[in-house]
């Protein structure tokens, strides 16, 4: 299995990229990334259900910005590929739709570019997703995106995997800065009100030697949307709280939102909305 990857992959390591791609039912996984699943699974049963969940929240924030005009996407960590990607539910509403795919994997990478050979308006860039000036300086991003244009930043399950250290929300902050009015992130986070849940989930994909960065509080994620507007989080868009909930009930037709799973025993969720820089 492991003869169409690039060269020089450390397979005994666990990649957050393989692991998602495992979780979803994909096949470009190592034993190590499966065996990290499983650990991760026994204190968190519904871990399948919680990444299935997150994938489809981005599909439908994707048609939803992609409706409200938006044809430009800078997709941080972006993850292998599978079905349903970024440029798939764009391109679909939005023919003219470009995409740039930026991950440090070179496993994303390779696959990745297999993926979109075909498409001038799609392009995958092997860049550290915390230097975006650098990403934005990309020949790759400079021939698809305008900043003098709306652009839609997916930040889907990405800054969990950064540390504080890295100040993530300090770098959307000044990636946001850097776009035109009317761009907007799509954001989804893992987070926990129970701390020793969060520090549990923390310390074993740390423990696996994987680079991480840790579960936050809800209040702590909310950061994100400083100095931006979330959208409805309503599928017919009304204008109620909440908008900032459960990725799971983000515009999910026939279910409302909730800011966290209706089971009381789910310690741990992905916290979700879209917000617009107006």
């Amino acid at each position: 299995m492991a003869d169409h990857f690039p060269p020089d992959i450390d397979m005994e390591t666990p990649s957050i990229a393989r692991m998602y791609d495992y979780l979803l039912g994909g096949k470009d996984n190592f034993e190590a990334d499966r065996k990290a699943c499983e650990t991760l699974a026994d204190g968190i049963p519904e871990l399948v259900a919680f990444a299935n969940d997150n994938r489809a929240f981005l599909s439908r924030a994707v048609e939803y910005v992609a409706a409200q005009g938006v044809e430009q996407f800078l997709d941080l960590g972006a993850g292998l590929p599978t079905a349903e990607n970024t440029h798939h539910v764009a391109q679909r509403s939005r023919p003219r739709s470009r995409v740039v795919y930026v991950d440090n994997d070179p496993i994303v990478l390779a696959h990745g570019r297999a993926l979109i050979s075909d498409s001038e308006e799609t392009a995958f860039l092997l860049a550290d997703i915390r230097r975006t000036d650098e990403i934005l300086a990309a020949p790759e991003t400079r021939r698809l995106i305008d900043v003098d244009l709306p652009v839609c930043v997916m930040l889907v399950s990405l800054l969990h995997c950064l540390p504080d250290a890295d100040d993530p929300f300090g770098m959307v902050r000044s990636l946001m800065e850097r776009l035109a009015p009317g761009s907007c992130v799509v954001f989804s986070h893992i987070v926990s009100e129970d701390p020793r849940a969060g520090a549990w989930m923390t310390d074993q994909i740390l423990s696996f030697g994987t680079p991480w960065g840790r579960v936050r509080s809800p209040q702590e994620v909310f950061a994100v949307f400083d100095g931006l507007e979330p959208a409805s989080a309503w599928p017919d868009g009304r204008d109620e709280e909440p908008r900032v909930v459960d990725c799971s009930t983000w515009r999910r037709p026939g279910v409302d939102p909730l800011f966290r799973p209706a089971d009381p025993s789910v310690r741990l969720w992905e916290l979700a909305g879209v917000a617009f820089k107006r």
